[in-house]
């Protein structure tokens, strides 16, 4: 959960990818694709929850997340 004031920017996403999977978020303006992908690269952190990419924790294991 990502919030902004008293907006929700991502609330309640799950998404499970296969890995070598390529991806596109689409939806309109203001949906909250940036904000998702600005969490999965460790460039904001969730309000609540965790963001994990190839099973690992998007902000604790940053480093390993970004090497792949």
């Amino acid at each position: 959960m990502k919030r902004y004031g008293s907006v929700d920017a991502v609330n309640g996403l799950s998404l499970s990818l296969p890995k070598g999977a390529i991806y596109a978020l689409v939806g309109r303006n203001g949906s909250g694709k940036t904000t998702t992908i600005r969490m999965l690269l460790d460039l904001s952190l969730p309000d609540a929850g965790t963001a994990r990419a190839l099973g690992m924790d998007c902000h604790a294991e940053r480093v390993k997340v970004r090497s792949g």
